[in-house]
């Protein structure tokens, strides 16, 4: 699989976007609702992922996680742990977490989905700004201290839009978890 790594800079040590989610979407019109309908072209990455949390198809799983060690194993941040970020909503099976612990199998690293959990809901964050996207985040998680203290952990997240919920989790892994080291890694970004 062709990826376009980026950098990005956050409360972390050190961060990677994969990919871009989506290479174009054209308005083409509105459906029978007045709702506005694009026709939209994703990269392979975005489309596996979009696939797996819409479409639950679940053959997508292997692909996102070999593309993810692949590039961990270049990048070669010496983690110790992966930890998903908490999903946003709730599904009887959290695509992030299917795909962190391919990643865990494949690269032999344990994965943590607990040590930071959500403790209280946020509404969706999709069209608000940044600053009032940290405003709704305040409080939003909690860490456990006793998994994450002294660690190296990878923050995986799937869509990395303003870097909001990537920061807020990353601060909380440092400050309150006393985490060594946090390391951003989001499979796609979004365009703007």
């Amino acid at each position: 699989m062709q990826l376009n790594p980026k950098q990005v800079r956050g409360s972390w040590d050190d961060g990677f976007t994969l990919d871009t989610h989506i290479r174009s979407s054209d308005f083409i019109g509105y459906n029978e609702y007045g709702h506005p309908q694009f026709d939209t072209t994703r990269i392979e990455l975005g489309e596996l992922l979009y696939s797996l949390k819409y479409k639950a198809d679940q053959s997508s799983v292997a692909p996102i996680a070999q593309a993810v060690a692949g590039f961990l194993r270049s990048w070669n941040p010496g983690i110790d742990s992966i930890v998903p970020v908490p999903p946003s909503r709730s599904r009887p099976v959290q695509p992030l977490f299917q795909i962190a612990d391919e990643v865990g199998r494949l690269l032999n690293f344990p994965v943590d989905k607990g040590s930071v959990r959500k403790v209280k809901e946020a509404p969706e964050l999709k069209n608000v700004e940044y600053a009032k996207r940290l405003e709704l985040l305040g409080g939003a998680h909690a860490v456990d201290a006793n998994a994450s203290r002294g660690r190296r952990i990878l923050l995986l997240d799937d869509l990395y839009q303003s870097g909001a919920t990537l920061n807020a989790t990353a601060r909380l892994l440092k400050e309150v978890g006393g985490a060594a080291a946090v390391f951003a890694l989001a499979l796609t970004r979004a365009r703007s």
